[in-house]
């Protein structure tokens, strides 16, 4: 398991709740940029809106299921289909997803940050 966020309380904590109790542990992350910044909070490597991906991350250790991260704010929550059903998808910018699968434990998995449409 990957260094747990709350290493990072406090630019992760982009609502200012102090809510800090986590049940979507992220177990493994893909991205070397993106693993980076979950575990130093350094953005090198990273592309799009470095802040929008903090709040993101922020949203994804506070909920407790999949269901939370549908609601507001939105980011653009959807499983993809076809050979990529069982993913996750949240939107970062207009080209860049956070990408990611769930487990049976309810952990993330293979998180990713990708432009999977090629444009």
């Amino acid at each position: 398991m990957l260094p747990s966020i709350a290493m990072r309380r406090v630019s992760l904590d982009a609502y200012g709740t102090g809510h800090y109790t986590s049940n979507m542990d992220v177990e493994t992350i893909s991205h070397k940029g993106l693993r980076r910044f979950f575990e130093t909070g350094s953005a090198r490597g990273l592309v799009g809106d470095i802040e929008r991906l903090r709040k993101m991350l922020a949203y994804i250790y506070a909920a407790d299921d999949v269901a939370e991260l549908a609601a507001p704010p939105n980011f653009g929550l959807h499983e993809l289909s076809g050979n990529r059903k069982g993913t996750w998808s949240m939107t970062v910018t207009r080209n860049w997803r956070l990408t990611f699968r769930i487990n049976a434990d309810g952990a993330l998995v293979d998180m990713n940050l990708e432009d999977y449409h090629g444009t």
